[in-house]
C-alpha cells in the first residue's frame, strides 16, 4: 500500500492485525461499492449516459476498486467514461441496494460533479457507453430503474439543501 494516500497512516497503525479464527475473512458477506457524479449543465440538467450493457441511463461513474477510495473511483471513472477530468465535489447520497439477479447488493456513494459550461469536452468511451444526454429527472424517469430515479432525486435534494442524505433503495433514512 506505499502507492495509497494513506500510507502514512498505515504505518501509524501498525502492521495489519492477524485473523483470530483462521479464513473466517474470506467467509464474510462482501458487498459491491459504487461511485458517481451527478453533473449538471448551465440549465439545471443532468449528464446521463448510456451504457451499452443495460437498458436503463446512469450518471458517469463505477465500481469502485479494492484499495481505492469512493472519491477516488468517481473521478477515475468519469475520466474512463466520459473523458472529463472533474474535481469530485462533495458527498451527495449513501444509498444502499439489494442484489438483484446475479448482482450483490451495493453501497452506492453520489458526489457532486459540479456544473459543466460546455459539452465538448465529453467523449463517451465506446467499449461501455453507446452515448451521453442531458435531461431533467422528469425527462429521464422512463429511461431509470424506480430506485435510481429516487436515488438521483435525493441527490439533486442534496444539491439544493447543502446536505449528505443516507438512503436505503432509495428511500431517505436520514441526513448526515
Amino acid at each position: 500500500m506505499s502507492d495509497s494516500p494513506y500510507a502514512a497512516e498505515f504505518e501509524l497503525d501498525g502492521p495489519p492485525e492477524a485473523e483470530f479464527n483462521p479464513g473466517i475473512a474470506k467467509r464474510m458477506a462482501h458487498k459491491t461499492v459504487a461511485s458517481g457524479a451527478l453533473i449538471r449543465d448551465t440549465a439545471g440538467r443532468f449528464l446521463f449516459v448510456v451504457p451499452n450493457y443495460k437498458p436503463f441511463l446512469d450518471i458517469p461513474g463505477g465500481i469502485v476498486e479494492p484499495g481505492e477510495s469512493p472519491s477516488a473511483a468517481c473521478a477515475r471513472e468519469v475520466a474512463e467514461e466520459v473523458g472529463l477530468r472533474l474535481t469530485v465535489g462533495r458527498l451527495l447520497v449513501v444509498d444502499w441496494t439489494p442484489g438483484r439477479g446475479p448482482w450483490s447488493d451495493q453501497v452506492q456513494f453520489v458526489f457532486d460533479g459540479g456544473v459543466l459550461e460546455s459539452t465538448a469536452a465529453i467523449r463517451p468511451a465506446a467499449n461501455e457507453l453507446t452515448g451521453f444526454r442531458w435531461a431533467t429527472l422528469e425527462e429521464a424517469r422512463a429511461d431509470l430503474r424506480p430506485s435510481v430515479h429516487r436515488r438521483f432525486t435525493l441527490a439533486s435534494r442534496a444539491i439544493s439543501a447543502g446536505q449528505t442524505l443516507h438512503a436505503e433503495f432509495g428511500h431517505l433514512l436520514n441526513t448526515v
